[in-house]
């Protein structure tokens, strides 16, 4: 034999013994969209069966950004923007952790929210944590949820002493134990046990999707980084002690009751309770009837939903009154010409916003509660003819992470807004400001750009910058770590330069202006002399805004005027108030 016949028959040998040679076994078709159903289903059981035995850790998880992750119409329209501008290169790197059960079962990263199976829809669920009994750390979101049905052991903080407890007692409680019994009404499957987990307890379960860099070599999230270099790493506060505390924010111990029900009864009466709200400064920008997540399957599509119109009234009793006065003067798509209804969606509508209201409480006591805004302190004495020099301090009280935290680059936005009200009443200096779209007067800035509105060059914002390096010229501000000034067909890929330790490709870098845990930052203003011409009493009004997502971006990425609207609705305010000073 020849040496070339000799190397080809081995080569032919460990090829017919690899996997390269084997049939891999391929899931249901895509056009079988029950036979996918049934098997995400068996695989990964969705909240709505935890919520069955765990109404209370479900209703809070409910209204999470951890249940919206996926659902996010902004988050959708930015994933698919990055693929268009990459190419595609950075394939699923974003839905592995929005939508992390769905990369499990191999969904296609470009598919409808609303194709996807219903444990995917629900972004961070139940089993995504739960269903994990390895420690990963930095991967990116890359790891793997233990496939099962509802009887799989779960992982948790606590003993088993709960799970033991009930499926002693199954009869007592009407619990199935086994896939092997077959479905009795009014009776719940339970899994078969409960496996205590310390990792579950600790800030390292949160960094696979906290601590993220996308391929160039930028870190999108840098959470996880800034805690372990934080005063509440060093003495031992996690995560979850803060953000599933009964304070949101801070360390303050968490609620006790039963941890389940089942037949009407409590199991683990006197447990203590993380609360899966998980408390955080983002909102929701979704149509209301879509979010929070429902325990219970909807009788409208998502599809549906998008088309009912919640502003206009549709479902409340006066507008149906007129409707049925003069049934001619309105229209309705196909979907939604039943007045019952629109009165069956308008009830979840107003029982959905009722909840966004609850949610932003929250959020504007962790705001409140990590950070202190102290001022005005005046340079020297007002004086009529005379500028106006003044500072307010803001201090992150969060000994955790720094303020704003999260994901970073373009957003989120946190800035203060100050006016100079003079006696007469009228305004006649401000800082913090937004144009028409709602943007602040930054470069960024539609109408600046325009020329339609001045440059507020003393804004004090705490937003992180893409940094891109031009062809030739100066750097500018990009809103995502992709340089299209070199190339306008860019090919995401690991970089050939040490970026680990750079933070940033060539050409590409982030600029962070957040405050560091404990720290303080000044925002310092100056009134020209000409605007205090009037002797009195003035008034200085200062509030901190808060708000999730840039306009200008959401522009960038195709967002709908509805999701603009929404967003510009929910900014949030805090520290708002004012004080008086006379100017002689």
């Amino acid at each position: 034999m020849s040496k070339a016949g000799f190397v080809f028959s081995v080569l032919l040998l460990v090829v017919s013994g690899s996997a390269i040679g084997q049939k891999i076994p391929q899931p249901p078709p895509e056009d079988n969209p029950a036979a996918a159903r049934a098997r995400a289903d068996k695989l990964y059981p969705s909240a709505r069966v935890c919520g069955e035995c765990h109404p209370n850790q479900f209703r809070q998880w409910s209204v999470s950004s951890h249940a919206y992750a996926s659902l996010s119409p902004m988050f959708n329209k930015f994933e698919q923007k990055i693929n268009d501008l990459s190419k595609g290169t950075i394939g699923s790197f974003c839905v592995r952790c929005h939508a992390s059960v769905g990369t499990a079962l191999g969904e296609r990263r470009d598919i409808p929210w609303w194709e996807r199976s219903q444990t995917a829809r629900e972004g961070i669920t139940c089993v995504t944590c739960h269903r994990v009994g390895e420690a990963y750390g930095k991967t990116n979101a890359a790891r793997r949820i233990t496939p099962g049905d509802v009887h799989e052991p779960v992982f948790g903080p606590f003993d088993a002493e709960g799970v033991l407890q009930a499926i002693g007692n199954a009869r007592k409680y009407q619990l199935l134990v086994s896939s092997d019994q077959a479905d009795r009404p009014n009776w719940v499957r339970i899994h078969q046990q409960g496996i205590q987990s310390s990792m579950i307890k600790e800030s390292e379960l949160c960094a696979s999707c906290h601590q993220v860099q996308v391929h160039p070599g930028i870190k999108l999230e840098t959470v996880w980084e800034e805690y372990r270099a934080s005063p509440a790493a060093a003495d031992g506060t996690t995560c979850q002690d803060c953000h599933m505390s009964t304070n949101p924010g801070l360390p303050s111990g968490f609620a006790r009751g039963w941890a389940a029900i089942a037949n009407g009864q409590f199991v683990n009466e006197d447990r203590p309770l993380t609360d899966h709200t998980f408390v955080g400064p983002g909102y929701p920008i979704s149509h209301p009837g879509l979010f929070p997540i429902s325990r219970y399957e909807s009788p409208f599509t998502p599809q549906q939903w998008l088309k009912f119109d919640h502003r206009a009234g549709w479902g409340k009793e006066d507008f149906e009154a007129r409707v049925a006065a003069d049934p001619g003067a309105f229209r309705f798509p196909p979907e939604w010409q039943n007045a019952a209804d629109r009165k069956a969606a308008r009830v979840t509508v107003e029982e959905n916003l009722e909840r966004w209201y609850e949610r932003k409480e929250q959020r504007v006591k962790l705001l409140e509660n990590g950070s202190r805004l102290d001022g005005p302190f005046f340079d020297r004495r007002p004086e009529a003819g005379q500028p106006l020099a003044f500072r307010y301090e803001l201090t992150n009280l969060n000994r955790g992470h720094n303020l704003p935290s999260g994901s970073l680059g373009a957003q989120p936005e946190l800035w203060l807004n100050v006016a100079l009200i003079a006696p007469d009443g009228k305004r006649i200096w401000e800082s913090g400001y937004v144009d028409s779209h709602g943007d602040f007067a930054d470069f960024q800035s539609f109408d600046v750009r325009a020329g339609k509105l001045a440059y507020d060059s003393q804004l004090f914002c705490m937003q992180a910058k893409f940094i891109t390096t031009n062809l030739k010229g100066t750097d500018r501000e990009m809103y995502l770590p992709i340089n299209l000034d070199f190339d306008q067909l860019p090919f995401i890929r690991p970089g050939g330069l040490p970026v680990s330790l750079l933070n940033h490709p060539p050409n590409a870098r982030m600029e962070k202006r957040s405050i560091p845990p404990l720290g303080t930052r000044s925002a310092r203003y100056k009134v020209p002399a000409k605007l205090l011409t009037q002797r009195g009493t003035y008034r200085l009004a200062v509030r901190l805004r808060g708000r999730t997502e840039p306009i200008y971006f959401m522009k960038f990425v195709g967002a709908t005027k509805e999701m603009i609207r929404t967003e510009n609705e929910w900014i949030t305010d805090t520290h708002a108030y004012a004080v008086t000073f006379e100017v002689r």
